[in-house]
């Protein structure tokens, strides 16, 4: 063997560990890598929701062109369930009144529709309008570090709700459960208080669905959390939903509650 062929063999050898600690190594990244982002999140989840049972009113107007087209109000009971680090929820129409009584319920993976006047029940898709651009998936209370891998693109200054610049970390959430309303979500969250600020919703095939902006803090359960939530169409900016929060107070929710068969036994508290 020359000297050559036996450089280029101690060559391939060095080469080829060389790519196998790459190779050990880069896993461990990506773990420490998902882990800040997971945390980045779910710092931001508490935010968005309180860590045990709760209630909260929530007004949906929607606008186009500029004018209020539709208006609904809502009741939003969600329950932390035990050990599972996500809610369930059930959902009263209080307004308009010819929705007045129709609930709504999300456990599990399944969301359910109940109509008192025809005493039937039958499954919705959480992606589904609810009016204008917001969904019925957009309603409930949901914790996005349980349904969604994170990742961290970077840290950028981003224009608020209010016109503002923001210091904020931008992450890609991929959905991992059944439970998990979108695809993929793109969202920033304030990189001082993890407060979030903005998310784009895209669909199955890539598209941009809606933008919304979180805005106007309010002091509510202990913590400020946005108090509205601004929805724009994807397509078309001239299609905005504004949602309200209002009326935070400690609920319990029974688990009797996140049963089918009860929501013809429900009643307001």
């Amino acid at each position: 063997m020359s000297r050559r062929e036996r450089t280029a063999i101690a060559f391939a050898r060095c080469a080829t560990r060389l790519a196998m600690v790459v190779l050990l190594a880069c896993p461990h990244a990506a773990s420490a890598d998902d882990t800040q982002a997971h945390t980045l999140l779910a710092r931001s989840d508490e935010i968005r929701n309180p860590g045990r049972s709760f209630r909260v009113d929530v007004e949906l107007l929607e606008y186009r062109n500029g004018m209020q087209a539709n208006a609904m109000a809502l009741q939003v009971f969600a329950r932390a369930e035990p050990g599972e680090e996500r809610f369930g929820n059930i959902v009263r129409f209080a307004r308009p009144v010819q929705d007045q009584g129709k609930l709504m319920l999300f456990q599990g993976k399944d969301l359910w529709f109940y109509d008192p006047e025809s005493k039937a029940s039958f499954r919705l898709s959480p992606q589904q309008r609810l009016m204008g651009q917001a969904a019925n998936g957009d309603v409930l209370a949901v914790r996005l570090a349980t349904d969604y891998t994170a990742r961290v693109v970077g840290r950028e200054t981003i224009t608020d709700a209010s016109k503002s610049p923001r210091e904020a970390d931008h992450l890609v959430l991929d959905a991992k459960t059944p439970q998990a309303v979108y695809t993929k979500i793109e969202y920033w969250q304030d990189a001082a208080t993890a407060e979030p600020v903005k998310a784009r919703f895209y669909s199955d095939s890539g598209q941009l669905m809606k933008t919304a902006f979180y805005r106007r803090p309010v002091e509510s359960l202990g913590r400020a959390r946005p108090s509205e939530v601004l929805i724009i169409d994807g397509l078309n900016d001239n299609l905005v939903t504004l949602m309200r929060y209002s009326n935070y107070a400690w609920q319990d929710v029974p688990a009797a509650w996140m049963q089918r068969d009860f929501l013809s036994r429900f009643r307001q508290p």
